[in-house]
C-alpha cells in the first residue's frame, strides 16, 4: 500500500514539473526557433516532434540501465531544467533548457512506466493539481515569475518531486506490472486537458461569452466556475470505477463535448469544458480499473502516447498558418481515446489499485474549493468605469501584443504594461486567451487586471484567438464583422465597441487585425473594415485601429481615406512599427474621423512584442 501511494505522488508530481516545462517548450519552439512565423511550418513541426522521436530510445535505456537509476537521473534532470527556466533571460537559452527539460521528462515517464502499476491516479491527480495551481497563479506561471517567491515554490515543488522519486525507488519491491492502455493515454489525456477539459482560461473565456455578443469580463465569482465543476467530475471518473451498465456514458460526453468545442458556437464552450472533462475521466476511470498486464509494452505507450500529444498540437496549430481545417483533430484524439477504454475490459466494478469513495469526494471538494478561490484571487475586478466625463482628450494605444510573448521569447504581461503606459483606450491585436500551444494563458486578463480597464474581446481564428478593446470608460453596443478570408490561414474579423463618456459623449471604435495572404495586399479586407466600421459609427466620432499589415500610400491604405477617415499618425511619419528590434515597416495604423484632431503621435521604443505600440491624443468634439 505504501509503495503504492509513494508510486502515485511521484508521477502526480512529475506531471505538474512536466506541465510546467511544457508550458514554456510549446510557446518557445513558435517565438524562438519559429520567429514568429517566418521560419518554415514544416522545419518548426521537425523541430518539435523530433525531441518525442528521440524518447524512443528511452525504454531501451531503461532496460539496459535501470528503471530506479533511469527515473532518478531524468527527474533530477527535469527539475534542473524547471527551476533554471526562471532564471532564464530568454532566447536560445530557454529553448534549449526547455527542450532537455521536456527530453528529461519523458525518459522520466518511460521508467516510471515499468514501476508504477496503475498510473490513473497519479495522473488524474497530477493533471487536476497542474491545473488548479495554474488557476490560482491567474495563469501567469511561476516559471516566467522573476521574484524570489517564484524561486521558493520552485524549489519547493522539485524537491518534493525528487524525495518522492528517490523514496519510491528504494520501497519498492520487485518488479510490477503495468495498465498498458493507461499509459498509452497520458499524451492524449494532456491535450484535451490542456486545450479544453482542465484548462483555467477556456474555462474563464467561456463563462466570459455569457456576458454579451463578445467576450467581456464577468462577475469574478463566477469567472472559473466551469472549471470548479470541470475538475470534481474529471476526478470523479478518474478515480471511480463506472459500473458495467455505464461504461458507454465517459465516451459519449468525451465526444460529444470535444464536437461541441470544434463546431459549436462560443456560447457552448461552457457545456464543452463540463462534458469533455466528465468524458476524459470517466474514460480514464475505465482503463484504471483494468487488470494489470505484462511491463514490457508500457514503456513504449506511454512514450507513443506522448508522441500523439505532439503530433496533433503541431497539426492543430499548424492550420492557423497553412490554412486546413482542424476542429477534426481533437476529435480524432478523443475517438482514440474512447477507442482504448472501450476495448478495456474492467475485471471488477472497482479496482483495488484506486481512492476509497470517501478519498474521492475528498479529491473532488478539494479541487472546487481551490477553482472558485482562484475565481475570487484572480477576479475579473474590474470596474465599469474609473474616469470622469465626458474628458476633452483621450489616450489611445493600439498593439499587437504577439499573444504576450516578448522577442526574447519570455510571457511577460508586465512588459506589456509598460509599453502601454498612460492609456484611455487601448485596442489589441494577437490576443491569446487559452491556446495550449502559446502555455493557455489568458493574456486578455492578465493585461487587463494590471492596467484596471474592462475589456471587449472578439474572436478571429477560434474563441480563444483575436482582438481586444480595453476602456477607462463603460463601453455599449458591442458588434463583431468576420472578414473576407480572400485564401488568408488565420481568420480576420472588425470589432466594433461604443466608449460612452456620458453626458451623450461617445466615441466608436473599431479593433482589427487585417490578414492577408502572404505577398498580397489586404485591401479587401480594409474596404470591408471601412465599410463595417462607418456603419457601426452612425455619425459618431470613428477611430478605426490596429495592425492592419499594410504601409502608407498601399491600396488598404488609401482605402481608408476613400472612406473618409484621416491618418491620425501622419504628423508623426515615418513611424515604422515592426520588427521591434529593427522597425521598419509602418503597418500599425489609427485611423479617425475628420471631427476628430490627433496630437503627440508617437511608436513606443520595446521588445515586449514583436510590434511597437503606437500611442496618439484624440481631442473629441465640442458637444
Amino acid at each position: 500500500m505504501r509503495q503504492r501511494r509513494l508510486g502515485t505522488v511521484a508521477l502526480a508530481l512529475g506531471i505538474v514539473v512536466l506541465t510546467d516545462v511544457l508550458r514554456v517548450f510549446l510557446p518557445s519552439v513558435i517565438t524562438i526557433f519559429g520567429q514568429a512565423a517566418s521560419t518554415p511550418a514544416e522545419l518548426l513541426g521537425a523541430f518539435a516532434l523530433g525531441w518525442f522521436v528521440v524518447a524512443f530510445a528511452a525504454p531501451f535505456l531503461v532496460a539496459r540501465v535501470g528503471a530506479d537509476v533511469v527515473g532518478a537521473t531524468a527527474v533530477l534532470l527535469l527539475g534542473v531544467s524547471r527551476l533554471t527556466l526562471t532564471a532564464a533571460p530568454g532566447g536560445r537559452a530557454q529553448l534549449w533548457l526547455a527542450s532537455a527539460g521536456l527530453l528529461a521528462g519523458l525518459i522520466w515517464l518511460a521508467a516510471t512506466a515499468v514501476r508504477v502499476a496503475h498510473p490513473v491516479p497519479g495522473l488524474a491527480l497530477g493533471l487536476t493539481a497542474s491545473a488548479l495551481g495554474h488557476a490560482l497563479l491567474g495563469t501567469y506561471d511561476l516559471v516566467w515569475w522573476q521574484w524570489w517567491p517564484a524561486w521558493v515554490a520552485g524549489v519547493a515543488l522539485v524537491a518534493a518531486l525528487l524525495a518522492a522519486e528517490v523514496t519510491f525507488g528504494r520501497t519498492r519491491d520487485g518488479d510490477t506490472p503495468s495498465v498498458g492502455p493507461a499509459w498509452l493515454l497520458v499524451g492524449p489525456t494532456l491535450l484535451l486537458g490542456g486545450m479544453l477539459a482542465l484548462s483555467p482560461a477556456v474555462a474563464g473565456v467561456a463563462m466570459s461569452y455569457w456576458y454579451g455578443e463578445a467576450g467581456t469580463a464577468g462577475p469574478p465569482l463566477f469567472a472559473l466556475a466551469p472549471l470548479g465543476v470541470a475538475a470534481p467530475l474529471f476526478l470523479f471518473g478518474a478515480l471511480t470505477a463506472p459500473r458495467h451498465r455505464w461504461r458507454t456514458v465517459p465516451p459519449v460526453l468525451l465526444l460529444v463535448g470535444v464536437l461541441l468545442n470544434g463546431f459549436g458556437p462560443p456560447t457552448l464552450l461552457t457545456l464543452a469544458v463540463l462534458l469533455s472533462a466528465a468524458g476524459l475521466g470517466g474514460c480514464l476511470g475505465l482503463v484504471g480499473a483494468a487488470s494489470p498486464v505484462a511491463r514490457s509494452g508500457a514503456a513504449y505507450a506511454v512514450v507513443g502516447g506522448m508522441l500523439v500529444f505532439a503530433v496533433a498540437s503541431v497539426l492543430y496549430y499548424a492550420a492557423y498558418d497553412l490554412g486546413y481545417p482542424n476542429q477534426w483533430l481533437p476529435a480524432v484524439v478523443a475517438a482514440l481515446i474512447v477507442v482504448v477504454a472501450m476495448r478495456v475490459n474492467p475485471a471488477a466494478e472497482r479496482s483495488p489499485q484506486l481512492p476509497s469513495t470517501r478519498s474521492v469526494r475528498w479529491y473532488a471538494a478539494l479541487a472546487a474549493l481551490v477553482a472558485f478561490a482562484a475565481a475570487v484571487l484572480h477576479g475579473p475586478w474590474l470596474t465599469a468605469t474609473n474616469r470622469d466625463g465626458p474628458p476633452e482628450q483621450v489616450r489611445l494605444v493600439a498593439y499587437n501584443i504577439r499573444m504576450g510573448f516578448g522577442l526574447d521569447g519570455r510571457f511577460d504581461p508586465r512588459a506589456l504594461h509598460r509599453a502601454i503606459g498612460r492609456a484611455d483606450v487601448v485596442v489589441l491585436s494577437e490576443v491569446d486567451r487559452g491556446w495550449l500551444l502559446n502555455g493557455g494563458h489568458d493574456t486578455l486578463e492578465l493585461l487587463a487586471a494590471r492596467l484596471g480597464m474592462p475589456y471587449v474581446f472578439a474572436p478571429a481564428a477560434d474563441p480563444l484567438w483575436g482582438d481586444a478593446v480595453l476602456s477607462r470608460w463603460p463601453v455599449q453596443r458591442a458588434r463583431t464583422r468576420a472578414l473576407p478570408a480572400v485564401g488568408a490561414p488565420t481568420g480576420a474579423q472588425a470589432l466594433g465597441v461604443t466608449v460612452d463618456f456620458s453626458d451623450g459623449v461617445r466615441l466608436a471604435v473599431v479593433s482589427t487585425h487585417l490578414q492577408p495572404p502572404p505577398g498580397t495586399d489586404p485591401v479587401v479586407q480594409a474596404r470591408a473594415v471601412a465599410d463595417f466600421a462607418t456603419e457601426y459609427a452612425d455619425g459618431a466620432p470613428l477611430v478605426v485601429a490596429g495592425d492592419l499589415n499594410t504601409e502608407p500610400g498601399d491600396p488598404a491604405f488609401t482605402a481608408f481615406a476613400g472612406a473618409g477617415l484621416v491618418d491620425a499618425l501622419a504628423s508623426a511619419r515615418p513611424l515604422p512599427t515592426s520588427p521591434a528590434d529593427d522597425p521598419r515597416e509602418q503597418i500599425d495604423h489609427v485611423f479617425v474621423s475628420a471631427d476628430l484632431v490627433a496630437s503627440d503621435a508617437v511608436a513606443v521604443p520595446g521588445t515586449a512584442s514583436d510590434h511597437l505600440p503606437v500611442a496618439v491624443t484624440l481631442t473629441l468634439p465640442a458637444s
